[in-house]
């Protein structure tokens, strides 16, 4: 599942936004990729602006890397704030989804549901 939403903001207001929200959630911006600027530094044409957030609970990645370490490979958790058709976006991939392809471990299901459910909030609160 992808949960994307249009904000009301322009895009420099979103990711302005984001962080302060990201971080009353408990989680953390441990990086920001700013792919537009990249892709512009590197002669390659991109209309559209386009950050992604990387973004961590360390309780949250704690627990599921105590299960098993393939997890690492969703991790950090991504929310990416771009602009299309001149509409500023906000989005996610599902955490549920993405662990449950590994694991059918109930608890795993439990933290990847909180954790998405966190990351939905922080979309739409920043929107």
């Amino acid at each position: 599942m992808v949960y994307i939403v249009e904000s009301s903001k322009s895009f420099a207001e979103a990711i302005f936004d984001l962080p302060p929200v990201v971080q009353r959630l408990g989680f953390v911006v441990q990086h920001v990729h700013d792919l537009s600027d990249t892709q512009r530094h590197k002669e390659m044409a991109l209309d559209d602006e386009c950050q992604v957030f990387a973004v961590a609970n360390y309780r949250l990645t704690e627990q599921l890397l105590a299960v098993d370490m393939r997890f690492s490979l969703n991790l950090p958790w991504r929310i990416s704030v771009f602009t299309e058709n001149g509409a500023t976006k906000i989005g996610v991939l599902s955490p549920l989804l993405l662990l449950n392809q590994f694991s059918t471990n109930p608890m795993v299901e439990r933290v990847a549901r909180e954790i998405e459910e966190k990351l939905i909030q922080i979309v739409d609160e920043a929107r």
